[in-house]
């Protein structure tokens, strides 16, 4: 929930919903309740901070990020409360019990163990339609999406007068695809790591990518979005960003046997992402 995070969104359609929850978000979308992304972060960030401060629970209420694509509404629920009880006990469980109350009392993990059971017996699932990412696009995400499927913007000034004064309204970088098109690049993916890479650990986060793809409803959209870290990058930064084209180019030279020219592909990704990184112990 910090300023700055990537996020890997699953869009569905509709009829990929049931019962209540299907007219529940029937209704969401009649209503024009749902907020643009950056709108959404913006609040979820704030519901998170009230809930750190006061050592709670977040409570932000049933939303969605909404497209519309050739005439088929697809949502994306945001699933606050489940995402961010899952990332508080997945946190307090690498932490020593003194050190873990620290963040959140040992009631506060009690509740978030029960509540986040019930929803997953009451939807039959563990699966959330978002996966976010703070400092950093994992690399691991590059293998959705194709370099002519990335949308880019470096926005406009924010202030009244045209002064540019650090964040701008309209800022973003966006891949977007058909989900059948996205597993199929895992397959693809996989295949070569599997070939190419005597290492388990490499292809073991792809093929969590792709199991992940597999609970969702075959022609949902699937979407990364650099979020806010698009404010960490300058406008030739921004503009230059070909991440998706680099990991394009190293699947492609393992396949070919070229190692030396997937590793440089692989270098210029691992760079960016470091330069990112940094930004977060910079004094």
């Amino acid at each position: 929930m910090t300023v700055f995070a990537a996020s890997l969104r699953v869009y569905e359609p509709l009829a990929a919903f049931d019962g209540e929850e299907r007219a529940h978000w029937e209704r969401y979308v009649a209503e024009g309740c749902h907020l643009s992304p950056q709108a959404g972060v913006a609040l979820e960030r704030a519901v998170a901070l009230q809930a750190l401060v006061s050592r709670t629970l977040p409570v932000v209420g049933e939303h969605a990020h909404v497209l519309d694509v050739d005439g088929v509404t697809l949502v994306s629920p945001w699933r606050t409360g489940v995402r961010s009880m899952e990332a508080l006990l997945d946190f307090c469980a690498e932490l020593p019990d003194v050190v873990a109350d620290a963040f959140a009392p040992a009631g506060l993990l009690e509740r978030a163990e029960v509540e986040l059971d019930r929803w997953r017996a009451e939807h039959g699932t563990t699966t959330t339609h978002v996966r976010t990412c703070t400092w950093q696009v994992p690399l691991r995400w590059f293998v959705l999406v194709d370099p002519d499927e990335r949308e880019v913007s470096v926005g406009a000034p924010v202030d009244a007068s045209g002064t540019v004064v650090g964040r701008r309204t309209g800022r973003s970088l966006v891949y977007r695809t058909a989900m059948s098109r996205a597993r199929r690049r895992v397959a693809r993916a996989l295949a070569v790591l599997r070939t190419a890479v005597d290492d388990v650990t490499v292809t073991e986060g792809v093929e969590d990518l792709g199991r992940w793809l597999e609970e969702f409803h075959p022609r949902s959209l699937v979407e990364l979005d650099y979020g806010d870290l698009v404010h960490l990058l300058d406008d030739a930064e921004l503009s230059q960003d070909e991440s998706a084209r680099d990991m394009a180019a190293a699947l492609s030279k393992l396949a070919a046997g070229d190692g030396a020219e997937a590793a440089a592909a692989y270098g210029r990704m691992t760079a960016r992402m470091k330069a990112l990184q940094s930004v977060e112990s910079a004094n």
